[in-house]
């Protein structure tokens, strides 16, 4: 029983092995909790299995329609290893933050970055996520629109899924479809002050994944027994040095494919022990790699040269089987849900780093409800207007991923632990991010150059 006296909160505090347990709303600056324990009312411990279950939700987004194309480019072979690799990094970057956090009693990832860098981290990290988060939000609503409504952003028109089964109407159009999404699915959702609370949500969102990874596999084993898919190129295709360029193309997507870390430190808050967090980081990560290569694998042997960058496209087509209109509409569908469901939980790191940038002297963002709301709303704003005027997603995707993105995965992890104020980075540790930093740097410099040489080579194409 809760009292509110000082017995619970050394309980409490032993129970999470000394680490503070800080406000989720204040980022940077960890606000000390009352002396009556009023802190504590609304914490609830959050089991292993929901920590998985968020961790993994906030990993699996847009960034798995793109694996399949990045394997295109890349070849089978390099392309299933580079996904492996990528995965690998992420698993040792995020260990170097929990670790790091644990020596410093830090409890967000703008306080590690501040007890390395001082505000300016702080401040930078929040930026970061802010932006990176912002831009994956409008594109899953871009998305969204564009499989429930339709789109003709390529020049030819793709019918969506409500368009497709009752016509061109008013109430199946993009700015109707959006709008409601967003009023009467995303607003309640996001609404939830602690991320917790969306873990029967995550779990719901990491089974559609499942659903639309098992049709995917279910039409692709079928066209084999048929004999209707041929042996996929293993290898890249290299012509010249702008060909050798092109593959760093992929760097932004799969780094955007496994991002997490802005709610790392928010779910270890909220897990009962956090030295199960480890093991929450691992399982999370095995299980969507594994989305990712069987995704990747048989989205490239089903459509070979003909992948698009967004497979989800490439549904829109037929498909030569039995039921294929069917199962088109299943792919479609199950993807957008699994994106509804992503949606608020990335949408709640976005509030976080928001509030604590412009108000991080302020109470904590739950216990103010006009504050809450007013973020809240203004950030459903500028999403929902993002999406309806933002043409291409592929734009936001390449600039997050190789900007922001690779900041915040492994730029930023990578630099805390050559930092070291602690003293507890081993030689490997530092030579570890050593390439973490030279690789992150150098692939995306090149993959925004390879961008804007393809970019301005088709303006002048044009002209």
């Amino acid at each position: 029983m809760r009292s509110g006296g000082l017995a619970p909160l050394a309980e409490k505090t032993e129970s999470r092995r000394n680490k503070r347990v800080v406000d989720e709303s204040a980022p940077l600056i960890p606000t000390a909790q009352k002396s009556d324990g009023s802190g504590f009312d609304e914490f609830n411990e959050a089991s292993f299995y929901g920590a998985v279950f968020n961790l993994s939700t906030t990993i699996i987004g847009a960034g798995i329609m793109g694996l399949p194309a990045c394997v295109k480019k890349l070849g089978m072979v390099p392309g299933l290893i580079a996904i492996i690799l990528t995965g690998f990094m992420t698993e040792k970057s995020i260990e170097f933050m929990i670790r790091i956090s644990r020596a410093g009693n830090l409890s967000s990832y703008g306080s590690l970055m501040g007890d390395a860098f001082g505000k300016y981290g702080k401040a930078l990290v929040q930026i970061c996520v802010i932006v990176n988060n912002i831009g994956v939000l409008i594109i899953y609503m871009i998305i969204i629109g564009d499989v429930i409504s339709g789109t003709s952003s390529g020049g030819t028109h793709h019918s969506g899924v409500l368009e497709g089964w009752f016509g061109v109407h008013w109430w199946t159009g993009r700015t109707f479809v959006l709008c409601f999404t967003t009023l009467a699915v995303f607003a309640p959702l996001v609404s939830f002050k602690r991320i917790d609370s969306l873990k029967f949500t995550s779990a719901l969102s990491v089974g559609l994944a499942v659903v639309f990874l098992v049709i995917a596999v279910g039409i692709s084993i079928f066209k084999i027994i048929i004999g209707g898919i041929g042996m996929p190129r293993l290898f890249p295709i290299i012509t010249d040095v702008a060909s050798v360029f092109e593959l760093f193309t992929v760097v932004p997507v799969l780094v955007t494919a496994y991002i997490c870390h802005y709610n790392v430190h928010s779910i270890d808050n909220e897990l009962e022990d956090s030295s199960q967090m480890h093991g929450v980081v691992r399982t999370s990560l095995a299980l969507c790699a594994s989305v990712y290569l069987l995704t990747s694998f048989f989205g490239f042997l089903l459509f070979g040269e003909g992948t698009l960058d967004d497979v989800l496209a490439n549904f829109d087509a037929n498909l030569g089987i039995p039921f294929g209109s069917v199962l088109n509409d299943a792919v479609r569908f199950s993807y957008a849900a699994h994106l509804v469901l992503v949606f608020p939980v990335v949408f709640y790191a976005v509030r976080v780093n928001l509030d604590g940038l412009i108000f991080s002297s302020s109470r904590p963002l739950r216990q103010d409800n006009f504050r809450f709301a007013s973020i809240t709303f203004s950030l459903i704003g500028v999403i929902f207007l993002g999406a309806n005027f933002i043409p291409s997603i592929w734009d936001i995707f390449q600039f997050t991923g190789a900007t922001a993105a690779v900041c915040v995965a492994f730029i930023f992890p990578a630099a805390v632990t050559l930092r070291d104020r602690h003293n507890i980075a081993t030689k490997t540790d530092k030579l570890l991010s050593i390439f973490m930093i030279v690789l992150a740097v150098l692939s995306n410099a090149v993959a925004i150059y390879s961008d804007a040489y393809a970019l301005i080579k088709k303006n002048k194409t044009y002209t």
